[in-house]
Formats: structure tokens, sequence, C-alpha cells
């Protein structure tokens, strides 16, 4: 599997030159390249397996000790012009970031595997969604891609047609917290990321695109991006019996949008809220569970004063765009509204 679209192709045979790894993978989507990725990671000791009587499928994954958090002091804003980075980010000019990534990821995927994911935020076939490419060399984050984003082929074919995506590029390097970098460059809908296997330092479709770049996105294209991180959907089932007095004889959802912490001493932040089991919501027979895990960003459509609104939502609701939408939470069709999805860690697969 390659691509038909040049500028894709040619992207990947330059980092390709650039990085030089042993081989190159085109990831395709499937179930079963998920599995094989997980096959990988259990030979080499990546992966620990669970007991999978008690938890199926299931798998831990230990970060470095000197890689278990987010680094805000080395992530950079690299528009053209500095106040174009915000008040609050840090900045430096593109030229001078490029150098600085270039030569840390000269030669770094020498005996390594390059993967090639082509990604989409948000259900496949919306106008509301948006498309990127993330170039990594850690099958972690292949797998992980796999299960919060809808990656692979379909995601690929979109990109081809419309011939616009976000380029990031990643490598998890020596994992040395002196060689460590997030860069983003605006203008050029490129992220650079190098030296971290850390949650959104590694999976660039979540803070790196969905909440950065989406922002730069917004404001060029003319919606509305609002960073909404740690929201969570949560679906309440109600049996038949409630709605028989009004002829419905099949059980109800209802649905609530609420933020949680990231985490918290009584586990229900939304991290820990993405994995409980559905349990009881104070009346006999109403069952309560996370339907969405995370929301990242939410992109809004166009209204005519130029005001937008956002939710998020089961298809059918107001026509918007979530744009860290997780692999099979929304059956939604084009124009409906996506849902968010997590790490591995967050949807009970692999967890860092």
């Amino acid at each position: 599997m390659t691509t038909r679209l040049e500028s894709l192709g040619g992207w990947v045979a330059e980092v390709a030159r650039l990085t030089r790894p042993d081989r190159i993978h085109w990831c395709t989507g499937t179930r079963g390249e998920y599995d094989e990725f997980v096959r990988e990671m259990l030979s080499r000791g990546d992966l620990l397996e669970l007991n999978q009587e008690t938890y199926p499928d299931c798998y831990l994954h230990r970060s470095d000790p000197r890689d278990v958090a987010r680094v805000e002091h080395l992530t950079y804003v690299c528009s053209e012009r500095e106040k174009d980075a915000g008040p609050n980010n840090n900045w430096m000019p593109p030229a001078q970031a490029r150098a600085r990534m270039n030569s840390l990821f000269d030669g770094c995927m020498k005996g390594r595997t390059l993967y090639v994911i082509p990604y989409c935020m948000g259900p496949l076939g919306s106008p509301y969604s948006r498309h990127g490419v993330e170039i990594t060399d850690s099958a972690y984050v292949a797998a992980n891609m796999y299960l919060m984003t809808r990656m692979g082929s379909a995601a690929l074919a979109e990109i081809e047609l419309t011939g616009r995506f976000v380029k990031g590029l990643h490598s998890v390097g020596e994992l040395d917290p002196e060689r460590r970098f997030i860069m983003h460059f605006p203008e050029d809908l490129t992220i650079m990321s190098y030296g971290s296997g850390y949650g959104g330092n590694a999976l660039l479709g979540k803070k790196c695109h969905a909440l950065r770049i989406a922002s730069y996105q917004a404001r060029t294209e003319g919606w509305l991006a609002l960073p909404v991180p740690h929201i969570s959907v949560l679906d309440f089932t109600k049996p038949p019996r409630y709605g028989a007095r009004h002829g419905c004889s099949e059980p109800s959802h209802a649905f609530a949008a609420c933020r949680f912490a990231s985490a918290s001493r009584r586990h229900c932040g939304s991290g820990f809220g993405g994995v409980r089991k559905p349990r009881e919501a104070g009346r006999p027979g109403l069952r309560g569970v996370c339907a969405s895990r995370r929301t990242r960003s939410v992109a809004t459509r166009k209204l005519p004063s130029g005001i937008g609104g956002a939710a998020t939502g089961r298809a059918g609701c107001a026509p918007v765009a979530a744009p860290s939408c997780g692999r099979g939470t929304w059956p939604a069709p084009a124009r409906s509204t996506g849902g968010a999805g997590g790490s591995g860690a967050e949807r009970g697969r692999t967890g860092a």
C-alpha cells in the first residue's frame, strides 16, 4: 500500500531519506493489523498481557520513568510572527525550529520501522472532519491511533480525494529529556515531535492536531475551534418499562456532556470514567456508561452571524464535528456528530 497523492508520497519519501528506517509500513487500519502490532509488542516485552479471563483484550504498557508527562516548556508554536503564537505559548522562529528538529530526526529510525498512519478526526465522509497523516517509529502509537481515530485505507482515500492533510512527524528517539521537543508549524499544517512516547506528545492527532493546529485551521477556514479537554459523553439507558407509558417498548437513551478533571481521588475523572463498567445509576434498571471517553476539541459549523455554538452527541444532534472521534463510538453518517476517543489506556486496550 502506498498513495497516488503526489504531495503525500513525496513527503513520506523525504522523511524516509532523513530518518533512514529499515522498512516502511503503510497502515491499513484493519483489526488484523492492530492484532499484529500487539503481538509484536508482546514479543518484545513492550506490552504485558493482563488476565484475559477478567480483562479480555487488555494489556499493560509502562512508560519510561523519564517520560511520564507532557512537557509544556519544550512545546512550541512556530508561527511566522511571534504574536500569532498567542500569549500563553512558547515561540521559536520556524527556520530555527526546523533546523533543530531535522538535526534530531537525522538517522533516528535506523533499525526501526517507519509507520505511515493516515487518519480522520471525526466521522468518515463528514465535511466537518479533519484529516492528518502521522509518521512514527512507534508500534504503540500505531496501535493507539487505530483505537482513537478512523485510521488507514478509508482515511487515506478521503485524503487523496481532497489533497488536504496535517503532517505529523514523530520519533521516540532515545527518550532523552535533553533531546525532546514538540514543535507546531501552523502555516504549514505541520507537527514535529521528538524524544517522547507519552500520550499527547506521541499521538499527534490529540492535543497537537485537535487543539493547536485545529485552532489555526478554524481561523483560516472560517469556523470555530473550542478547546474542551476532558469532556465525556455519558449514556444513560432506561429499560423498556420506563417508556411503556409513552408507548415505547424499546430501551431508550439519554445523553449528557460533562467536563471532568483528568483524574481525581475518587477515580471519577475522564480517564478513569472512560474505562468504568456500566452500573446502576440511582434507579433500578437505569444504567450509566461513559460513551465517548474524551473530547479533545470541537469544531463547529459556520453560522451566518459568525457566532458558533458547539455540542457533542449522537447522530441526529446539531451537525458539528469532534476532531478526536473514537473508532466505532458513533454510528454517524455524513454531516452527523462525532464522539470522542482516547488513548489505549482510556479505551481499555493498551495503556501508558
